[in-house]
């Protein structure tokens, strides 16, 4: 896979200023370079802070106002008592993940920090659900203002966010005072981290966690790629999103089944739920990630949650849009029913119910993913012919090596996400538990990605087995020719010492009397030094035992 600026420009397209393109390089790749530039996490951040900010100078810009708001001063005051929220300050500071800063103009900050797409759902009393949509960050901030604490015919209020910006994060969490662990455990994929990263995030203790009264729940979205410059424009577009979020090649390329070049994308997602508690109506706000547009979802998307609809009746309901992950979870949450609406005051998960949904299929998709390639990798162990088209014993071993490697991680993001939301007693102001009928699927999900890992790891034991097999075959045959270059060597001793002998002759005109005394001698010599070996040879030459070369 090509990884150069160069080719991820052409795959983008020719169109794109450089200035476009290099706003969207992602951080850890060989183009963004050193990430440590903004400082690690045992010295302060070299990011200005909102309050010594201008506008003229692009490592110190404040996004659309000419001074920080209230919950981006609020963020930097708990840097003492909570290192962790730094780094979300450094986000809206930068407008993106902090390590894209110098790829950055004042033009692109700007852009990314006023960029807003919200849905705001309104369920009533009388299971009505109200749709309101902000494109402008002026107009969700005039939304936020006007909206009122005494609507007694309002269930709740449920803010969807595509793709978090400094002003939407101003917006929300200054209105309702929202948690910032909420919006800092949503804006980075990281599965692990280096000792220097300034971004980790440690987890907090389950006693205090189950306190929080907000959720975020990870999972994997498959795309597939009919060539490998699709993949790069979807490297590109994931790219220009704030929230870092990254696309895995797979690389589990099958000849015959698969397009040559073509290839599968795995893409780490997040969907974050907050509830504010202690109010008369619930307000909550969940965050999706932006939809990634190039290639297609692997195998035609999720299947519908409704039962097919009657042959009389008409007109056919057209189902999701199934245009990206946002317009998805508004449609599926839009349907809710008046007995769901009616339990959010018991339960605000209800409001996350057909978002986890979503995850679930997303689960069922890759789990059966996971198992297609794993098949296929057996079927080239059964098949000796494949193994030359796909690369031989050592690919197979690369690509069964990603496997192991990323199914311990799916099993630790399904165990969060049963533990954490699935069976979690009760969440925020609720007293009761209405998603716990998704504790089979999440189970059976969990024990799936478990069993694909014994069965990778059973398939690393055959693979490591036949190419012991093969190794021995190999060592097997250059035993063999040693052993022949050897008994070469003991049929000619004979003939070269009785030549060294008959060459101590000082006259060589003496030899012609003597010549047949050579053949007389020599020939009866090497029948009896081979005899000898027959009978006395008992040690091994090079491997092969001597006495077994005269009985083949």
């Amino acid at each position: 896979m090509p990884d150069s600026l160069p080719v991820l420009l052409t795959a983008w397209g020719a169109s794109r200023t450089d200035t476009l393109s290099k706003s969207r390089i992602l951080p850890h790749t060989r183009e963004a370079g050193d990430p440590y530039y903004i400082g690690d996490v045992y010295e302060k951040s070299r990011i200005t802070p909102a309050s010594k900010r201008t506008s003229s100078n692009s490592a110190t810009y404040t996004p659309s106002t000419s001074h920080a708001g209230p919950y981006l001063t609020y963020l930097e005051s708990l840097a003492a008592g909570w290192p962790h929220i730094s780094y979300l300050a450094d986000f809206m500071k930068v407008t993106t993940s902090p390590p894209k800063l110098r790829f950055l103009t004042d033009a692109d900050k700007a852009e990314r920090a006023s960029r807003t797409k919200v849905a705001c759902l309104t369920f009533d009393t009388s299971s009505t659900v109200h749709r309101d949509d902000y494109k402008d960050i002026n107009a969700l901030s005039r939304a936020l203002h006007e909206l009122g604490n005494g609507h007694d015919n309002v269930y709740a209020r449920l803010f969807i966010v595509e793709d978090l910006s400094t002003d939407v994060i101003e917006a929300l969490g200054a209105r309702f005072d929202v948690d910032p662990s909420f919006f800092r455990g949503h804006i980075s994929d990281y599965m692990w981290n280096n000792t220097r990263d300034p971004w980790v995030e440690l987890p907090s203790l389950d006693a205090f966690s189950q306190c929080q009264s907000h959720l975020h729940v990870r999972y994997v979205q498959t795309r597939y790629f009919r060539s490998e410059e699709s993949l790069l424009r979807a490297r590109w577009e994931a790219g220009g999103f704030n929230v870092l979020r990254r696309v895995d090649q797979d690389g589990n390329w099958v000849p015959g089944a698969d397009i040559p070049g073509s290839d599968v994308g795995l893409v780490r997602s997040r969907t974050s739920l907050w509830v504010r508690t202690n109010k008369k109506n619930e307000s909550a706000i969940l965050l999706v990630d932006p939809t990634i547009n190039e290639g297609f979802p692997i195998w035609g998307s999720y299947r519908n949650f409704e039962d097919c609809p009657s042959m009389h009746e008409s007109p056919v309901p057209s189902g999701p849009p199934r245009t990206s992950t946002f317009d998805d979870i508004v449609y599926w949450t839009s349907k809710l029913t008046a007995i769901e609406i009616a339990r959010v005051v018991d339960d605000p998960r209800t409001l996350f119910r057909k978002t986890l949904f979503l995850v679930c299929s997303e689960w069922y998709t890759l789990a059966k993913y996971a198992t297609t390639r794993l098949t296929q990798l057996e079927w080239e162990l059964e098949n000796p012919d494949l193994q030359g088209h796909a690369g031989g014993l050592e690919a197979t071993i690369k690509k069964l090596h990603s496997w192991r490697r990323r199914l311990p991680v799916f099993r630790t993001l399904l165990s969060e996400v049963l533990e954490k939301t699935i069976a979690r007693p009760a969440f925020a102001s609720g007293h009761a538990n209405h998603v716990l009928d998704l504790r089979r699927d999440f189970d059976h999900l969990l024990s799936s990605i478990e069993n694909l890992q014994i069965r990778a790891d059973r398939i690393m034991a055959v693979v490591t087995a036949v190419m012991s097999i093969e190794e021995s075959k190999k060592a097997f045959e250059q035993n063999r020719s040693l052993a022949r270059l050897t008994w070469l060597a003991v049929t000619f001793i004979p003939l070269s010492f009785v030549t060294s002998f008959f060459s101590m002759q000082e006259r060589l005109s003496d030899l012609t009397q003597t010549f047949w005394v050579f053949f007389v001698v020599a020939l009866p010599l090497t029948a009896l030094v081979l005899m000898a070996t027959k009978q006395l040879g008992t040690r091994e030459i090079g491997g092969w035992d001597v006495r077994k070369l005269f009985k083949r």
